[in-house]
């Protein structure tokens, strides 16, 4: 893809519902932090193309920033099969082997019936090539974040599991015609 494309990628706000749970996509948010929304708000360019995981909490957290996204399936967070909707607590006490043998290498690890982190890059990239050159703004999961960080710096996914993205953080990336570049991650506004 010829030009520059200017990467506005934010975590969306939290979830509105029990700490430590692995979320299903029909998660609400919790848009109650409004100073730190219209701080971020202001921070994110005009008249950029928007888009968004199809997760409730990215895109409730997309319209409460003003945004009408694009709904992407390659930018949702990893998904965590038979995992999803239980808390890790529950999953390290009753889990067993499996989400042991998970988090001994969670980059290629693959819970029941869900995918690998590496399998996220490989999806994210797809994403990511779709978006044509200018301004663009991805409101997504830490993990789709850490996922196009692993990209953008050609990491390892084993690395890239290492950065803190935290909710309503801005990260920015650019691609360009020479490569890609990184401008800040994980800014909080507040």
């Amino acid at each position: 893809m010829e030009g520059e494309t200017f990467l506005w990628l934010i975590r969306h706000a939290p979830v509105d519902g029990v700490t430590g749970t692995i979320h299903a996509a029909d998660a609400p948010a919790d848009l109650g932090g409004r100073a730190q929304l219209e701080a971020l708000r202001q921070r994110l360019p005009r008249d950029a193309a928007s888009y968004a995981s199809p997760s409730r909490r990215t895109v409730e957290t997309a319209c409460a920033l003003g945004l009408e996204p694009l709904q992407v399936g390659e930018f949702s967070e990893q998904n965590f099969g038979d995992w999803t909707g239980r808390r890790h607590d529950e999953l390290a006490a009753t889990g067993g082997e499996a989400y042991a043998r998970f988090w001994s290498d969670p980059a290629r690890g693959r819970p029941p019936g869900g995918e690998s982190f590496e399998d996220q890059v490989a999806r994210v990239r797809l994403g990511l090539s779709r978006i044509d050159t200018g301004s663009a703004t991805l409101v997504v999961h830490s993990g789709t974040i850490r996922a196009a960080l692993c990209i953008a710096l050609d990491l390892t996914p084993q690395a890239a599991l290492r950065f803190a993205i935290d909710p309503l953080s801005l990260t920015r990336i650019d691609r360009l015609a020479t490569g890609w570049r990184v401008v800040s991650v994980n800014q909080r506004t507040i």
